[in-house]
């Protein structure tokens, strides 16, 4: 190999590697971010806000501490979807899922999970609903949440104490919307 060849060698390597480092650089750099857009335009009419969902909790928070208690609370849109969830500094961790489940529980079906629960005792009409659509909590604690007109916009769940407990703290949280 001559000099030359060498050289030419060390250019290109040179070269690959001035490259790569452009390349990299530019994979590390995120990409410019678009301006950003009207939330007003994003949110589905006749969902819970998040301030909305920020106000339930709080006022769930403060019953629970009222009565000495410690909560989960979870609050879901319109769609079932999580919105908003607090845990309160020592609440069980195993009452996360409850507390979810029967705010979802209470808008899968429109209904209070104190409601659904007894329509779901033995002999009754909904027996044996909660094997179904997975995660299904029946018994108190979970609220539906209304718009001032009465447009169902999500709801509550509660857990961390004794079912009378949790259906306390989370009617606090809806009569925090009214």
């Amino acid at each position: 190999m001559t000099h030359g060849t060498r050289n030419i060698r060390n250019i290109g390597g040179l070269l690959l590697a001035a490259l790569l480092a452009v390349a990299c650089c530019m994979a590390a750099t995120p990409p410019a971010q678009a301006a950003p857009a009207d939330a007003a335009k994003l949110a589905l009419p006749g969902d819970i806000t998040l301030a909305q969902a920020q106000k339930v909790i709080a006022a769930a928070q403060a019953k629970a501490v009222e009565q000495g208690t410690l909560m989960n609370i979870a609050v879901v849109d319109a769609g079932g979807n999580l919105k908003a969830f607090a845990r309160m500094e020592g609440a069980f961790l195993g009452s996360i899922d409850i507390s979810i489940g029967k705010a979802r529980t209470a808008r899968f079906f429109n209904m209070s999970t104190k409601e659904l629960g007894d329509a779901a005792q033995p002999g009754q009409p909904l027996y044996g609903i909660e094997v179904t659509n997975g995660n299904l909590v029946i018994f108190g604690g979970g609220e539906l949440l209304r718009a001032k007109d009465g447009t169902i916009i999500g709801a509550v769940g509660v857990s961390g104490s004794s079912v009378e407990n949790d259906m306390a703290v989370a009617k606090a949280g809806v009569a925090a919307l009214n």
